[in-house]
């Protein structure tokens, strides 16, 4: 099981959970400029450069104070790739597991870099890229593990993402730069580790490339982060390869940053107390059940052990087991900490699930707005 790596309520333990629609996703701005004010400062002492992977965390309500500081972002598709032209600023880097020729050019003209999942791919589009303006890299495959899941793990035996450095012996032409990731909500060591398994292959190949982003997973913004050697490491791989470096974290920036708001709706009695939330797992937080794990929730404590889910009829859709002073009551409000990165850009309305509002929360000033609610017409219009 994957283990949550919230480092507790923080600020969230005085927010009053009454003042939200439920269920609501509350963003406090203060802890996300923090985790921004950290990366900036990685950013500027090793010369590297930071990119927001909005597969994460694409909330463009706060775009402006993103794009404030880092170099750009990160985009996965066409769509994501509007969206970081539309809302945010600086650079912008497109990768896919493979591009929609009915897509690539539009794509092509809104990115700075392409990077490739594999030699083919490069092959294929290359020219029509730099016919738009964008430069050409390709994503390796270190064909070293560190991810806890397999299911998070790229370099997983059959792995489709990136090109194996093992069955690469020469770089394509016109290429510029390489990219890798293998890590998944990490500290510094399985990057040092991982560093060493690919620096042959990047040593090899010394000159051929001008950039190198070594992807995201890195959990930078923890208070345990070895920031100082991550620095360190970014500055000896580029001046040994004589490169830019480039990394791009996504639950870095929004991490501890947010808070899930539900309430309790019926409590049964099933092998010991059942509680039904309107939070839902499948439709609200997937990695969840996918990881699986479970989340902190605010304010846990007492005796008790009440199992909570969601009101889907899916009979998996379980959130865990968390401790009670009591059996919760109808309309008693909880919250999950740690729900800003790969929660809101997955969630669904399977069987007619309402979507979470979204709400931008001022710990420093308690100044709250909703900026966003979803209602039947949302639901509606995603089929026909």
């Amino acid at each position: 099981m994957l283990r949550t790596q919230s480092s507790g309520a923080g600020r969230f333990a005085d927010f009053d959970l009454s003042r939200v629609p439920s269920p609501c996703f509350v963003i406090d701005e203060v802890r996300l400029r923090e985790n921004l004010e950290v990366l900036r400062g990685v950013s500027e002492a090793a010369d590297t450069k930071v990119l927001l992977a909005l597969k994460a965390f694409s909330m463009w309500a706060v775009a402006p104070l993103i794009s404030d500081h880092l170099t750009g972002t990160c985009a996965s598709g066409l769509w994501e790739a509007k969206l970081a032209r539309n809302h945010f600023g600086g650079e912008l880097a497109t990768y896919a597991p493979a591009f929609k020729p009915s897509e690539f050019d539009e794509i092509a003209a809104l990115s700075d870099h392409i990077v490739f999942n594999s030699t083919a791919q490069f092959e294929r589009y290359s020219a029509q890229a730099k016919a738009a303006g964008a430069d050409l890299a390709l994503r390796i495959n270190p064909e070293h593990s560190e991810a806890e899941i397999e299911l998070y793990d790229p370099c997983a035996v059959g792995s489709r993402l990136g090109h194996p450095i093992s069955k690469l012996d020469t770089l394509p032409d016109n290429i510029s730069g390489l990219h890798l990731h293998n890590l998944c909500e990490q500290g510094l060591e399985p990057l040092k580790r991982t560093i060493a398994a690919v620096r042959p292959f990047l040593e090899a190949h010394k000159g051929k490339y001008q950039w190198l982003n070594l992807g995201g997973g890195h959990l930078v913004t923890r208070n345990d982060y070895d920031r100082g050697g991550l620095i360190e490491i970014l500055k000896e791989l580029s001046e040994d390869l004589g490169v830019q470096t480039y990394i791009e974290p996504g639950t870095a920036i929004g991490f501890d940053a947010a808070i899930l708001v539900g309430e309790v709706l019926d409590v049964t009695e099933n092998n010991g107390p059942v509680g039904i939330t309107d939070i839902s797992p499948t439709c609200h937080m997937p990695d969840v059940i996918e990881a699986p794990y479970r989340p902190a929730m605010l304010g846990e404590a007492g005796a008790l052990d009440v199992r909570l889910g969601g009101a889907s009829c899916l009979s998996g859709d379980i959130i865990g087991s968390y401790k009670f002073d009591g059996v919760p009551q109808s309309g008693q409000r909880i919250a999950f900490l740690d729900q800003a990165h790969y929660t809101m850009v997955k969630t669904t309305t399977f069987n007619g699930a309402h979507l979470p509002s979204l709400a931008i929360w001022n710990s420093d000033t308690d100044a709250l707005r909703i900026i966003k609610q979803f209602d039947y017409e949302d639901f509606e219009g995603r089929l026909s």
